[in-house]
């Protein structure tokens, strides 16, 4: 499975390019402005990911780690030049490419954090967490305070089609919900063409809210709540 950007153009916030204007929301409330913070932006609005430890899985002990360009950037790019992962993600080309969508994020405010997943100490995944309620993409469906966005790509080929990755979601998530007390969604938009995608993130326990129509793609918005909230 892979997972991919909200926008197939980089944005504020994560890649360093203006966001686009509204287009739709099918069966949701209409597209309005993103979601303005109560108070200045937190000096780490993702409530130090770096230090939330390892998850045990059926799979082996999984944790997150922020990219570190510089060790980083070769295996990332190799994976964004996989046919199957650019089918999505639309970043194969030179390390450059890749670079300049990591460095917009690394050099940013700190609402989106791109991070290798390890499993058992082996890089096997990419993963961006960002604040969905202040990125444009809280344009496109009605935001709440501290929703977290999640986008993901399993690297190997040999690590998809097996139940990974709907593994690894339901962790993750269940990780954010407990560090991120004020959180109380995990929000996703893969695109509704990635049939791999939409099942992972079922199995993981998100539901089908609504369907996005956002600049360069339609898109499942998929919703896990906190256990007992309604999505």
């Amino acid at each position: 499975m892979q997972g991919e950007p909200a926008h197939q153009t980089p944005r504020p916030g994560r890649t360093g390019r203006p966001g686009r204007d509204p287009v739709g929301v099918r069966d949701g409330p209409q597209p309005r402005g993103a979601v303005t913070a109560a108070e200045p932006l937190a000096a780490d609005p993702l409530d130090g990911v770096a230090d939330w430890g390892p998850m045990p899985t059926a799979a082996g002990e999984f944790r997150l780690r922020p990219v570190r360009p510089d060790t980083d950037l070769p295996l990332v790019t190799a994976w964004m030049n996989d046919p199957a992962v650019d089918a999505f993600w639309q970043l194969a080309g030179p390390s450059a490419t890749t670079g300049r969508h990591l460095r917009a994020q690394l050099d940013g405010d700190g609402r989106s954090l791109p991070c290798l997943g390890l499993l058992d100490g082996v890089p096997m995944s990419y993963w961006e967490l960002y604040r969905a309620d202040l990125d444009p993409l809280a344009r496109y469906y009605p935001a709440r305070p501290h929703d977290t966005g999640v986008h993901l790509l399993l690297g190997p080929a040999d690590s998809r089609g097996r139940g990974l990755g709907s593994l690894l979601l339901a962790a993750l998530a269940g990780r954010i919900l407990d560090r991120r007390p004020r959180c109380q969604r995990v929000v996703a938009e893969p695109d509704l063409r990635n049939t791999a995608s939409l099942g992972a993130f079922r199995r993981a326990g998100f539901d089908l809210a609504a369907e996005l129509h956002l600049p360069g793609k339609r898109a499942a918005l998929m919703v896990r709540p906190r256990p007992g909230r309604a999505r």
